[in-house]
């Protein structure tokens, strides 16, 4: 290892739990908040089985807007947000907030257009036999789309991580913060070089996971 890397290894190893940290709670909210969403978007479309233009219209906006703050000056915008849920607007905990938002709004998206993917036939077909709206949902339709979800929660991952590389402006920390304050800032690019180096291996780990695990379920 070189000595760099060991000189800076307890910092390294805090701010890779920094980031697990708040990657790991965006993931909890795309799945516990941006799957039902992403769902929601699907069922109240226009021409679909519970149409309900009013609520998809609000809902679709919401998500829109969301996804079109850059999101640095998102931080910035729910800092009072933050602060008002977390009690502070500094540290990895209060960037969960910022993060989840994101997160939920991102893999909606990613979600709804997953499910659009599902053959229409499944779903008329699972109506005829007198299926429940859960059945409908967990027995037809998230069962025909599981390898498009895993997919796009695989792709809402690895944004996130690139997104956490911004949290340093509110205290976050984490890999992204860590390369920048000591290896841009201090001007040790061989340090800075090494953390973008555990950021691809990262990425390219979650990445061949999630394909590999998608096409795994994948039984079309």
């Amino acid at each position: 290892m070189p000595d760099i890397l060991l000189q800076y290894q307890m910092e390294i190893w805090q701010s890779i739990r920094e980031t697990f940290a708040m990657v790991g709670v965006s993931i909890l909210a795309a799945l516990f908040v941006g799957l039902p969403v992403g769902t929601l978007l699907f069922f109240c479309r226009r021409g679909q089985i519970f149409e309900n233009q009013l609520v998809f219209s609000v809902v679709n906006l919401l998500v829109n807007i969301i996804r079109s703050f850059p999101f640095l000056l998102l931080v910035v915008f729910l800092i009072p947000f933050t602060r008002m849920v977390i009690g502070t607007a500094i540290g990895t905990a209060a960037a969960t907030v910022p993060l989840s938002i994101i997160a939920i709004a991102h893999y909606a998206r990613l979600v709804e257009q997953s499910l659009l993917d599902v053959p229409r036939g499944v779903l008329e077909a699972a109506i005829s036999m007198g299926a429940s709206v859960r059945d409908l949902v967990f027995r037809f339709l998230f069962v025909e789309a599981r390898s498009g979800l895993v997919l796009g929660l695989t792709t809402s991952t690895i944004s996130f991580i690139s997104y956490s590389t911004i949290m340093g402006v509110v205290g976050g920390g984490g890999i992204g913060d860590f390369a920048i304050r000591y290896g841009y800032q201090q001007f040790k690019t061989d340090l800075m070089l090494y953390m973008i180096l555990i950021m691809v291996i990262l990425v390219q780990c979650i990445q061949f996971t999630g394909t590999t695990v998608a096409r795994w379920i994948d039984k079309r």
